[in-house]
């Protein structure tokens, strides 16, 4: 059996695992479930798959293939939902993003292998940046808030209350059901005045509920 080490496919591994500890470096900096190791390895292991399939016979790119199904099968795994949002889409993409990187030092293109790594890093960088911007805007939701009672007049007053110049409430909706009232409020409010409202209304007493 023949065993020659080509140092192309040597380079191709090393160049993996340089892109991969970039990015895994800010990965394990911010704490997130998919560490330095773990981007490392996915890197890396795209890379020894994308060599294997290359000394193939033909052209089967089924090898290649496969890593884009096992990789978002890995992603799918650090994607959970909690009672307010769903996390971990950021770090999902980073493990596709990384074994994107992977194959491409795989099939030798490791200039542009690193060009992707630095381009990756800088949008993680620049996300937080991009959010606190984007959560400056303002933006509407749809709150539904429940009263133990049906005295409009003091949720009239309630409204007006709530309404200034970077909170601003709409009547979509309102509804009896024993005597409770429901109310649909159309709000359009920066980030920081949502979480401002939802702790007015959670220190309401006469709320019952709201989402």
């Amino acid at each position: 059996m023949e065993f020659n080490i080509s140092i192309s496919d040597i380079v191709s591994m090393c160049m993996s695992v340089l892109c991969g500890g970039i990015i895994g470096f800010e990965r394990e900096y911010k704490s997130k479930s998919a560490g330095f190791r773990t981007i490392v390895l996915i890197s890396l292991g795209s890379t020894i798959f994308t060599i294997v399939s290359g000394y193939g016979a033909g052209s089967d790119d089924r090898i290649s293939a496969n890593i884009i199904t096992g990789i978002g099968f890995i992603g799918a795994g650090v994607i959970f939902k909690d009672q307010v949002s769903i996390r971990g889409l950021t770090t999902a993409a980073v493990i596709w993003t990384s074994a994107a990187i992977g194959m491409t030092t795989g099939i030798g293109y490791h200039a542009l292998a690193f060009l992707f790594t630095i381009i990756t890093l800088i949008i993680l960088l620049m996300v937080s940046k991009v959010e606190k911007l984007i959560g400056a805007l303002q933006k509407q939701k749809i709150v539904s808030v429940t009263f133990n009672h049906s005295d409009l007049n003091r949720i009239q007053a309630l409204e007006r209350s709530f309404n200034n110049a970077e909170l601003n409430i709409e009547r979509l909706e309102l509804s009896k059901d024993n005597g409770s009232l429901s109310v649909l409020w159309q709000v359009t409010a920066t980030k920081r005045s949502f979480t401002e409202l939802n702790e007015r209304l959670a220190g309401v007493a006469e709320i019952i509920s709201f989402s």
